[in-house]
């Protein structure tokens, strides 16, 4: 996964760039830039001329904690060299559990050759185990991590809960995804699996490659250890955070001028720590990716403008890996419809800018009065981070 550069931090985070220590007013779209934000269709890209840029006014919140799963991640190593091993191996209690899966065929030695990277629970419990699925995202293998990214997140959005409870026997061993078992992953290319299921019984969770037509309990039973971690990429461990709600601490006012919401930086919005591994040693999500953030921001209108929600790719120059960016949210009622939205909806990624893509336009209150915008926000996989989620003031009928 790509991670936020920290040489920007600074100047992302506290609204500074190159010497300047103030944050500068942006100015107002004009009236052409206006009218695209107006027209454009829910997710579409439009351009937004010498409007963009890192120096928007920061918007403060208070961030809490809310109930969710225990949270395992696995994206270390991102890449897996060897022709089979064992990435991740995490102990979790009866619950719900959250697992995102992030990991790529990158075996090189002794020759390319396809693979398979599966997920699998273990019951280590003394009783039989239930396991019923949440919510279920899982992608065909690819190269095109962002395309996997955005519709990996659309699908963990969309799906309910399973009415199927799959039974496991004491020490017994089950693929948490069935269609992971039988997928052959070419070299190079990203499994991308987004799961939250509940058991109950205690329990092992695993995350291995080995060779297409090799039963997954047989490498499990062959493999004597686990790939030392690294502690780059994203990372992999187990998290006792998995949820948040942002709020912000003022409303905000159309008349203050544009504003930006930046969570997932690192800085102030830290990355979430946990453990890895037996010995637990300490571990973080370097990007909080598979967190979701429940975002409510109340804003009014003493000037009678209203509001386009809108995000960017700032990281576009810092290297190669940025140079496009691509998510998904769930977005509440505007303009445009409530529901969950691929951004962009119109291509693949932005670049950079002047390109902006349109996530939802509000119209002020008759009088004025205070009012709430809710989303979803989960950090994409495959795109740097932050997202800067900034909303403009414009004019509205």
């Amino acid at each position: 996964m790509n991670l936020v550069n920290k040489g920007c931090l600074i100047a992302v985070i506290v609204g500074m760039w190159g010497c300047s220590t103030v944050a500068q007013v942006a100015q107002l779209p004009d009236a052409s830039q206006q009218a695209q934000l107006l027209q454009a269709k829910q997710g579409a890209v439009v351009t937004l001329e010498n409007l963009l840029s890192t120096d928007i006014s920061k918007i403060d919140y208070n961030k809490t904690i809310l109930p969710g799963p225990q949270f395992i991640i696995s994206d270390d190593p991102e890449y897996i060299r060897l022709p089979e091993a064992m990435v991740l191996r995490e102990q979790v209690q009866p619950g719900a559990v959250r697992l995102y899966v992030y990991n790529v065929n990158g075996v090189k030695e002794p020759h390319q050759m396809e693979r398979k990277i599966t997920a699998l629970i273990r019951n280590t419990g003394n009783y039989e185990m239930s396991i019923r699925m949440l919510r279920y995202s899982s992608q065909p293998a690819s190269k095109n991590y962002f395309q996997v990214g955005k519709q990996g997140l659309a699908d963990f959005f969309a799906s309910q809960p399973s009415e199927t409870v799959r039974k496991v026997a004491p020490g017994g061993l089950l693929a948490i995804d069935e269609e992971l078992e039988t997928q052959a992953v070419k070299y190079d290319e990203l499994v991308h699996g987004f799961y939250e299921f509940v058991i109950d019984q205690p329990a092992e969770i695993s995350v291995l490659q080995t060779a297409v037509d090799t039963p997954s309990e047989v490498a499990y039973a062959r493999i004597d250890s686990v790939v030392p971690n690294s502690h780059v990429n994203a990372g992999r461990g187990l998290f006792g955070v998995s949820n948040y709600r942002i709020s912000n601490t003022e409303p905000l006012d159309t008349k203050d001028g544009i504003a930006q919401l930046i969570v997932a930086d690192g800085s102030d919005d830290p990355w979430i720590t946990g453990t890895v591994g037996e010995a637990q040693e300490p571990a973080r999500n370097a990007g909080n990716y598979g967190v979701l953030y429940d975002v409510k921001l109340k804003w009014k209108s003493s000037d009678g403008k209203g509001l386009a929600l809108v995000t960017w790719n700032s990281r576009s120059a810092d290297n190669q890996w940025c140079g496009g960016m691509g998510l998904t949210m769930v977005m509440d009622n505007g303009v445009h419809p409530a529901g969950i939205v691929q951004l962009p909806s119109d291509r693949l990624i932005t670049k950079a800018a002047p390109e902006a893509i349109v996530v939802q336009v509000y119209k002020p209150a008759p009088e004025g009065e205070e009012q709430e915008i809710r989303f979803t926000y989960s950090p994409p996989g495959a795109s740097c981070l932050p997202t800067p989620l900034v909303l403009i003031p414009i004019d509205v009928d």
